[in-house]
């Protein structure tokens, strides 16, 4: 479901396809630069040193998610001037996207290539050697890794669309929740293998991500009871 994000809403227009892949080029160089610092980090620590690792995993895990935000921050600034240019370009001063459909595609972007990145080491730890579960973990690994994904791909988009608001408006506290809620949720995934301490919490902050992200689209429970009853 949540790739059909792409062929339902983007996959027709041009400038949303771009806007796509830049913002899925931003995230992925906020990965590799965080990548990067945490493997010089494990190299230049001591290996033998468990408890020195585990830290250093955590510490990968939350720095990745601050530069993650970061060039969420940067991407606002690139399209914030791509409005600009694109209004004093057109011939009836406004801009073919605004900046709420950018803030809905960028988060896309972000999303989807967050989901592509989790999918491929899902399918490299499928490939063996061994079977899951077979030394008595929980054999629920595949299932419950499938489901993060896409609660991962939904809450990006979800959350550019609070990041971008909260630029646009200047209201601070929205993007610092962005940040407090990426942490959150990333930092759930040391409660694995308990994959309902992990799971429950996150999809509940993804319901309340999309709740506030739908009233700031401009949404309402009207809009959104005829828009279930499937009335124009």
């Amino acid at each position: 479901p949540a790739f059909g994000l792409f062929i339902f809403t983007i996959a027709r227009d041009p400038l949303r396809i771009i806007i796509l892949i830049a913002g899925a080029f931003f995230w992925l160089v906020s990965l590799l630069l965080s990548s990067l610092i945490w493997f010089i980090a494990v190299k230049a620590s001591d290996p033998q040193d468990e408890r020195l690792q585990k830290g250093l995993l955590i510490f990968g895990v939350m720095f990745s998610v601050l530069l993650q935000e970061a060039f969420r921050f940067l991407y606002y600034k690139l399209l914030r001037k791509a409005i600009e240019g694109l209004v004093a370009l057109s011939e009836d001063g406004c801009s073919p996207i605004s900046i709420q459909q950018m803030a809905y595609v960028a988060g896309v972007g972000f999303g989807l290539m967050s989901g592509a990145f989790s999918m491929i080491n899902l399918l490299a730890d499928a490939l063996g050697p061994g079977t899951v579960g077979i030394h008595g973990d929980s054999q629920l690994y595949f299932l419950t890794s499938a489901f993060m994904t896409m609660v991962l791909i939904f809450l990006h988009t979800f959350w550019g669309i609070l990041f971008f608001h909260g630029c646009e408006h200047r209201r601070w506290w929205e993007i610092a929740a962005v940040v407090i809620m990426h942490l959150t949720v990333s930092g759930l995934s040391f409660c694995n293998p308990l994959y309902v301490g992990s799971l429950l919490p996150s999809y509940l902050l993804m319901a309340a991500a999309a709740a506030w992200a739908y009233l700031l689209s401009g949404g309402s429970a009207q809009n959104l009871r005829r828009f279930l009853l499937c009335k124009c």
